[in-house]
C-alpha cells in the first residue's frame, strides 16, 4: 500500500523514494554515538494513562528481566503511539476472570464477543473486528515479544488465561509501521508475569455457576543468571446454554538465562487444548423466545424457540434432518503449541541487537454445524532487529530497523455433516492446501526535538505472497462434480507513519498522529464462495487504511489521570465478513470505501483514600462511503446502494464504568469492593441496516480480600468473589452479520422479519452468575 493510494490528494509517490527517505534517516542515527536518549525518549513517550500499577519501570526488555540500562523493546512504552496499559492490580489480580474479554474492557477502543466455546472470545479495536464471530482479524497480537499472530492474521484468545499475565498493552489505530501486516485496527501485547515477579510458587482455585470450575498453579524465581515462570491451568464448565459444556487446559512458561550482562536468551513455549460442545446460532426472534436454548435435547421434544439445524440424511445431497445442538454433536477440539526462542545482544551501551525465531501450528476439529473442518496449520515466525540510542542531526534519538519473515502451511479438509451419533461426518465437500508467506522491513526514529517536542517518523514494506488450490465437491443423485480454485497472488504493501508530541509540562501532553494499516486477505478467504461453500473467492483485495488520531493527555496529580482520543480513519477495500444462512461458512467480500470516526475517553480517579473509579467510554461512527451490493434470486438480480449506511456488527458506543473502595489501612486493610457496568449500544447486523442487535447494560459486582501471612507456611491469601450480571438482564452477547436477500417471487429486498427468522446468528450472554476464588502465595 503506498501512502499516496490513501492519501487525500490524489498526486503519487514513488514506493522507492517512500521507503528511501525515513529509512535514511533512520539508519543515520543508528551507527552514531552519543547521547543517551532512551530516558528523553520514554519521559516523552505519550500513551494513554496507565489504568492500573504496572511492572517495574526500570525493567529493560519486555517479557524478560534485563539488566538495568539496555535497550528497550520497540513495543514497550513507543513514543506517539496511543497505548492503554491495563496491569494487573486492580484488574486481574482481584476477580475471578474467565476469559480475557473481561479484563480488556478497562480499555477504550475495545469491542468484546462471544466466541466459540469455552473461554474464547473475539477481541476487535476500533471495530476493526467487531462484526467477526470466530477468529480474530485486523489486529496483531503479541506475548512477552513474540508473535501469537499466525502470518495468515488469524489471532484466537484460547489459549489466553487472564491470571498468567502482569501487562496488557493495548495499540489503537493503524499499526502497520510497527508490527506489520494486519494491524489495520492495531495490537494487544500480553506480558506474563516474571519470575521475580511471582518468587516463590502460587495455587488458586475458582468455583461459580453452570458447574465452572477453574485450577490453576504458578511457579517463579530467579537463581544466578536463570529465571523462570511457569503457568499452568485447568478449566471446565457446563456452560450457561444447552450443549456448551468445555474444559480447556494451558500451559505458558517464560524462561530467561543471562550469561553476561550484554547477552540474554529467552525461552516462550505455550501449550493449549481445547475441547468444547457449541450450542447452536439462534435466530434474533429465537433469541427472543429461548435465548439459553433450554430444552433443546432433542427434535423431536424441542421447546419452542429451539434452534435446528439440517443435515442431510445421507450425508451429501438431498432430503435434510433437522437437527439439535446435541444430536447434531456440534463442537470443537483444538491444540495450538507455540515453541519460540530470542537472543538479545548489547553491541554497545547504545546498540542493542535482537533475532528471535517461533513456531506456531493450529491444529482443529471443528464440526460445526452443516459442515466440519479438519485441519492443521503450521507456521514460523522469524524477527531481527536493531535498536540504538544516539544523535541525529545533534538531536537525542532513538532509531530501529527490523527485518521480519513468517510462512504459514495451510492444510483443511472440509465434510458435510450427518445427523445422529454425535460428530458424524458425511461426504467430502473441500480440500484446501495453500502456503502465505510475509517478507518485510521496518524502520522508525524517535528524535527529541526541543525539551517539549518529539517527532516519531516509521515505515514498514512487505510482500505478501500467496499460493493454493482449493477441490470443491458437489453431489448429486447423478453423480459427483468437482470444481478446482487456484491461487498465485502477491501483495505489495506500505506504511508510513508521522507522529507528533508536545509536553509543556509534566502535567500535560498533546499528540498527533497520521499513520498507515494493511491487511492481505487469508488464504482461507479466497476458498469461501459468497454461497458460503469452498470454491473459488480468489478476486479479493488487500484491505488500506490511512488513520489521523489527535488526542491529550492530563495528570494533574498522581491520583488523576484523563485521555482524550479522536479519530478519523479512511479505508480502502475494507475486508468485511457475513453469513449467507444457518450453518453455512463465513464469506469475505471487499467494500471499496468506507469511514471510521469516533472518540475515546479513559478515567482514572483516586478521589478519595481507598477510593478509585474508572471510565472507560468509545464512540465509533462506521460507514460505508462506496459500495454497490449485488444480489439474486431465482430470475431476478438487482443492484443496492449502501453508501451511507452503518457498518454492521460495530456499536457506536460503548461504556465502562468501575468504582471501587479498598481498605488502605488498619485490621481490614486488603479488604475491598467494586461494582461496575458494561455498556454496550445495538448494532445493525446487516448492510442494508434493516435490523438491529438490541444493546445492553449489564452491572457487575466484586468483593475481595489479600493479606501478607506471617507465621505459616504460606506467605499471602487472596479471596475474591463476583456477582456477574447482577439484575440478571437476557442480552446479545454475540450476532453473525446476515447477507441481505431478494426474494424470488417479487425481486424486492426481504425485510427486516425475513432476516430476524434466519438462524445462524446470536449467541446470548451469560445470565446472573457467581464466581468465587481463593490463591495462597508460597
Amino acid at each position: 500500500m503506498s501512502f499516496s493510494r490513501l492519501s487525500l490528494a490524489p498526486r503519487r509517490i514513488g514506493t522507492a523514494r517512500a521507503i528511501l527517505v525515513p529509512a535514511t534517516l533512520v539508519l543515520a542515527a543508528l551507527p552514531i554515538a552519543g547521547t543517551d536518549a532512551r530516558a528523553q525518549a520514554t519521559d516523552d513517550g505519550v500513551t494513554l494513562p496507565e489504568l492500573s500499577v504496572v511492572g517495574e519501570p526500570g525493567r529493560g526488555g519486555f517479557g524478560v528481566a534485563s539488566p538495568q540500562g539496555s535497550a528497550a523493546s520497540v513495543i514497550e512504552r513507543p513514543v506517539g503511539q496511543v497505548v492503554t496499559q491495563v496491569g494487573r492490580d486492580g484488574t486481574i489480580a482481584n476477580r475471578p476472570a474467565t476469559n480475557i474479554g473481561s479484563v480488556l474492557l478497562d480499555s477504550p477502543g475495545i469491542t468484546v464477543r462471544q466466541g466459540n466455546g469455552a473461554r474464547d472470545v473475539v477481541i476487535s479495536i476500533r471495530g476493526n473486528n467487531a462484526r467477526s464471530t470466530g477468529v480474530t482479524k485486523n489486529m496483531v497480537v503479541l506475548e512477552d515479544g513474540f508473535i501469537l499472530t499466525q502470518p495468515d492474521g488469524a489471532s484466537r484468545f484460547d489459549l489466553v488465561d487472564p491470571r498468567a499475565y502482569g501487562r496488557i498493552d493495548v495499540f489503537r489505530g493503524p499499526q502497520s509501521a510497527l508490527f506489520g501486516n494486519y494491524a489495520t485496527g492495531g495490537a494487544l501485547a500480553f506480558r506474563t508475569r516474571t519470575g521475580r515477579e511471582i518468587d516463590g510458587y502460587e495455587v488458586g482455585i475458582d468455583a461459580g455457576s453452570f458447574g465452572y470450575l477453574s485450577n490453576s498453579f504458578t511457579v517463579g524465581g530467579v537463581s544466578g543468571p536463570v529465571e523462570i515462570s511457569l503457568f499452568a491451568s485447568d478449566a471446565r464448565g457446563n456452560g450457561y446454554q444447552n450443549h456448551s459444556s468445555y474444559d480447556t487446559q494451558t500451559i505458558n512458561l517464560l524462561a530467561s538465562y543471562t550469561p553476561t550482562p550484554d547477552n540474554r536468551f529467552t525461552l516462550k513455549v505455550i501449550n493449549n487444548e481445547v475441547n468444547a460442545d457449541l450450542p447452536a446460532r439462534s435466530s434474533l426472534d429465537q433469541f427472543r423466545i429461548n435465548p439459553y436454548q433450554r430444552g433443546c435435547a432433542t427434535a423431536a421434544t424441542a421447546a419452542p424457540g429451539c434452534t435446528l439445524t439440517g443435515l442431510f440424511a445421507n450425508g451429501a445431497y438431498g432430503a435434510r434432518i433437522p437437527v439439535t445442538a446435541d444430536e447434531g454433536g456440534f463442537g470443537r477440539k483444538d491444540r495450538r503449541t507455540i515453541v519460540a526462542a530470542r537472543w538479545e545482544h548489547d553491541i554497545d551501551a547504545q546498540t542493542t541487537w535482537r533475532t528471535q525465531l517461533g513456531f506456531d501450528e493450529r491444529n482443529f476439529n471443528q464440526p460445526f454445524y452443516t459442515t466440519s473442518s479438519r485441519g492443521s496449520y503450521p507456521s514460523w515466525n522469524f524477527l531481527t532487529d536493531l535498536t540504538r540510542r544516539g544523535d541525529l542531526f545533534g538531536l537525542p534519538a532513538v532509531g530501529y530497523v527490523a527485518l521480519a519473515y513468517n510462512t504459514i502451511d495451510n492444510h483443511i479438509t472440509t465434510f458435510n455433516r450427518a445427523p445422529y451419533g454425535g460428530p458424524t461426518l458425511g461426504a467430502l465437500i473441500g480440500e484446501q492446501e495453500a502456503v502465505q508467506s510475509n517478507l518485510g522491513g521496518r524502520a522508525r526514529t524517535e528524535v527529541a526535538l526541543s525539551d517539549q517536542w518529539t517527532g516519531v517518523l516509521g515505515i514498514s514494506a512487505e510482500n505478501t505472497t500467496i499460493t493454493g488450490r482449493s477441490v470443491a465437491y458437489g453431489y448429486s443423485a447423478s453423480g459427483r462434480t468437482t470444481t478446482v480454485a487456484t491461487t498465485d497472488r502477491s501483495f505489495l504493501n506500505v506504511a508510513p507513519e508521522l507522529a507528533l508530541v508536545y509536553r509543556p509540562n509534566a502535567a500535560w501532553a498533546f499528540r498527533g498522529r497520521a499513520a498507515t494499516g494493511y491487511t492481505t486477505p487469508a488464504a482461507s478467504n479466497l476458498f469461501v464462495t459468497p454461497a458460503g461453500l469452498p470454491g473459488n473467492n480468489t478476486r479479493l483485495q488487500t484491505q488500506e487504511n490511512l488513520g489521523f488520531d489527535l488526542g491529550t493527555d492530563w495528570t494533574p496529580t498522581e491520583n488523576l489521570r484523563l485521555s482524550l482520543t479522536g479519530f478519523y480513519e479512511f479505508f480502502r477495500n475494507e475486508l468485511v465478513s457475513q453469513s449467507p444462512g444457518a450453518g453455512l461458512l463465513s464469506y469475505t467480500f471487499n467494500a471499496p470505501a468506507s469511514e471510521h470516526r469516533g472518540i475515546e475517553f479513559a478515567a482514572d480517579w483516586a478521589f478519595s483514600p481507598g477510593w478509585r473509579a474508572v471510565a472507560a467510554y468509545t464512540f465509533d461512527d462506521q460507514i460505508y462511503t462506496r459500495y454497490v451490493e449485488q444480489l439474486s434470486a431465482g430470475t431476478f438480480t438487482n443492484r443496492f446502494d449502501r453508501a451511507g449506511n452503518a457498518i454492521p456488527g460495530v456499536p457506536a458506543h460503548q461504556l465502562l464504568a468501575r468504582i471501587g473502595y479498598d481498605q488502605p489501612t488498619g485490621p481490614l486493610a486488603g479488604l475491598g469492593a467494586y461494582v461496575e457496568a458494561v455498556f454496550q449500544d445495538g448494532f445493525f447486523i446487516d448492510n442494508a441496516n434493516q435490523l438491529k442487535a438490541p444493546g445492553y447494560t449489564i452491572v457487575n459486582a466484586n468483593v475481595h480480600y489479600a493479606a501478607d501471612l506471617t507465621g505459616g507456611y504460606a506467605k499471602r491469601i487472596s479471596l475474591y468473589a463476583e456477582v456477574r450480571n447482577v439484575f440478571d438482564e437476557t442480552y446479545l452477547s454475540s450476532a453473525q452479520n446476515l447477507a441481505n436477500s431478494l426474494n424470488a417471487t417479487s425481486g424486492l429486498q426481504n425485510g427486516a422479519a425475513s432476516l430476524a427468522a434466519t438462524t445462524g446468528s446470536v449467541f446470548a450472554g451469560a445470565p446472573r452468575n457467581v464466581v468465587a476464588g481463593m490463591r495462597l502465595s508460597f
